[in-house]
């Protein structure tokens, strides 16, 4: 597992939940890359990192996916309450 070596971002405000969520699940990056492609989300591995870092914006299409793949509610990603 890679340390980070940027601070964090502000670009949105899920990157570091939706990280957390994936490790909770065990999931590489690749794997949730992967679910997003079959959900037919185009993002590469670069783009989730910089997501996962909030240093990229989030859209509602990609938002949605990863709630749904992730399992857990679109607002415990925009404000960490279920």
């Amino acid at each position: 597992m890679r340390i980070r070596k940027k601070a964090l971002g502000d670009k949105n405000l899920v990157g570091a939940r939706i990280e957390a969520a994936r490790r909770t699940r065990g999931m590489k990056q690749k794997e949730l890359l992967a679910q997003l492609q079959v959900r037919g989300v185009d993002l590469n591995a670069s783009a989730l990192s910089k997501l996962e870092g909030q240093l990229r914006i989030v859209t509602d299409i990609e938002l949605l996916a990863f709630a749904e793949i992730l399992d857990v509610d679109v607002m415990w990603l925009l404000t960490g309450k279920e």
